[in-house]
């Protein structure tokens, strides 16, 4: 191949996504496509509920509907190029589209991990100070954390994207998985990557263990405001308003965890795809259905949306 920016001689990369299940590619298609579209529908709709009910104009909901617009850009930046992927012959994908495609999946995911924490702090601020709470999440903070979240996620993977396109890859340019992602590109690499290992640990530190610790200390102050609360029904209010957080964190650092501090576990490359797919397709997915199934004032706001179109339409 002829070289190109930054001596790099490979132009683009196949991508073989799924490749070895050649007589299930309809079926993985249609699943794949649906969970697709119920992302985007289930994050729209509850964006769009958090925007028309007013009972819902708090900073946990603030916090919840700005989740579900990362999950959409998130899930968006690896579904649409995996499904138009299933039925070519040659799933090619450029050296700038790669890279594109990884500094924004990366941009999203770090700036989910610092959202995350950013929604810990507004859990222990409500169930920890309940009297000063509308004062501390205020309007302006809670724009500010949003805002903050997003500029430190793309000032991070702006750091490696800066240090990625200093590398060399001269061949062979095929990537057994089904987007760019990092430890695939770091294998092709001609180049020696040990300086670029050493800078993705410590974003690892600063944006995965600081976010970690954020929401550690934050239940760990809730745990302990919980504990004290005399009545069974009282606990169990406060519990619940934290369930749905912490199954989110669970699902969305526990998978980050198995894909990319253990990225060579798995005897088969299939076992770390299907990894993938738990945290790049399935997560944005749940994440509406966690935060609604178990919520008596998202129930209750759907209720009166239902009843509002009902009475509209008669």
């Amino acid at each position: 191949m002829a070289g190109g920016r930054n001596s790099t001689a490979v132009m683009k990369f196949i991508l073989l996504g799924f490749s070895e299940f050649p007589k299930l590619t309809v079926v993985l298609f249609s699943i794949f496509l649906g969970i697709y579209l119920m992302t985007v529908s289930w994050n729209l709709g509850l964006i769009t509920l958090i925007r028309v009910d007013s009972h819902l104009h708090t900073p946990m909901y603030f916090f919840l509907s700005n989740l579900s617009l990362l999950d959409i850009c998130y899930v968006s930046t690896i579904a649409p190029k995996m499904l138009s992927d299933f039925f070519k012959k040659q799933k090619s994908i450029s050296f700038v589209g790669c890279t594109v495609q990884y500094f924004f999946f990366s941009s999203l995911g770090l700036t989910e991990c610092c959202l995350l924490s950013a929604m810990a702090y507004d859990r222990y601020a409500a169930i920890c100070n309940p009297l000063l709470y509308t004062a501390i999440m205020s309007p302006t903070l809670c724009v500010q954390m949003v805002a903050g979240s997003c500029v430190t996620g793309f000032f991070g993977s702006f750091i490696q994207l800066c240090a990625l396109l200093q590398l060399h890859f001269c061949g062979p340019n095929v990537i057994n998985h089904f987007f760019c992602d990092l430890p695939q590109l770091l294998i092709l690499s001609c180049s020696d990557t040990f300086f670029f290992q050493i800078m993705t640990s410590v974003l690892t530190v600063i944006f995965g263990l600081t976010s970690v610790l954020v929401i550690m200390i934050s239940y760990g102050y809730i745990v302990a405001t919980i504990l004290r609360i005399t009545s069974a029904e009282g606990r169990s209010k406060a519990f619940n308003t934290c369930a749905s957080h912490l199954t989110a964190v669970t699902l969305f650092f526990g998978s980050g965890i198995c894909v990319y501090m253990y990225p060579n576990s798995g005897d088969s490359p299939s076992q770390n795809k299907l990894a993938s797919v738990l945290y790049t397709v399935m997560i944005p997915m749940l994440n509406p259905l966690i935060y609604s199934l178990r919520n008596k004032e998202i129930k209750d706001a759907l209720n009166r949306w239902k009843r509002r179109i009902f009475f509209c339409c008669y």
